[in-house]
């Protein structure tokens, strides 16, 4: 396949722009949440594009990227510390914006604790903290699907790795009928969510909070009285 040259190369935030309005173009209304690595021009895209969705930050992506800057004898510790601030098990606070408040506060603390030996892995962890976070939103027996980007990435893998013994393509539709070919078979192993009556109604909540905000009310106007309407009746 022919590659552009640099001259003509696009930006990778306007081929995720492209990406996106593509998709809402074909029918992809505001999706509750968006989950992504850190690549900032699909973050810019995102919050152009769906900017009232949610946006949750890959958490195995931030880890792998903390760890880089962690000695490797210290790995093992920072990797369950990292990974225990996520743990709500022990917590009895329901899905929502105080469940979010009590991990930001973990979070805080465990860039405290190692903020001095490891100051650019906390400063890493801290970039986009929100974006850690927003997955607590969602119902309890989602969290484990939608707090990462794992299950799009395998299918990236297999992608990468189909496209690679192929080599060269004669043309662009031989490439992307390969890549259909794939991801066809890869989504026949896809399993849904596990939908519970309370998980249905707490969507539907924050469907409601992020999407279709309430309107302020506005007090209904006073009927005019009839010496206010009418000239003659003031005088009669």
């Amino acid at each position: 396949m022919a590659h552009p040259t640099a001259e003509h190369r696009l930006s990778p935030s306007v081929i995720s722009i492209d990406f996106l309005t593509d998709l809402r173009e074909r029918g992809l209304g505001t999706p509750l949440l968006v989950v992504s690595d850190g690549a900032r021009g699909l973050i810019a895209a995102i919050e152009q594009i769906y900017p009232k969705a949610l946006r949750q930050r890959c958490l195995i992506h931030r880890l792998r990227n903390v760890l880089a800057k962690i000695p490797t004898g210290m790995q093992a510790e920072v990797r369950d510390g990292y990974w225990a601030i996520f743990d709500t098990t022990d917590l009895t606070v329901e899905p929502g914006p105080r469940l979010v408040e009590l991990v930001d506060k973990r979070i805080e603390a465990f860039a405290a604790k190692y903020a001095d030996l490891y100051p650019a892995a906390m400063r890493i962890l801290l970039t986009d903290k929100a974006g850690l976070t927003a997955y607590l939103r969602f119902p309890v027996e989602h969290h484990g699907r939608v707090r990462h980007s794992n299950f799009i990435e395998r299918s990236f893998g297999e992608t990468k790795r189909r496209t690679k013994v192929i080599g060269r393509f004669p043309g662009a539709t031989s490439a992307i009928s390969l890549v259909w070919a794939v991801l066809d078979r890869a989504s026949a192993g896809w399993r849904g969510l596990t939908m519970t009556p309370t998980g249905t109604r707490l969507l539907q909540d924050l469907r409601r909070s992020l999407l279709e905000p309430p309107r302020r009310l506005q007090p209904p106007q006073r009927r005019a009285s009839a010496s206010q309407t009418d000239p003659d009746a003031a005088t009669a």
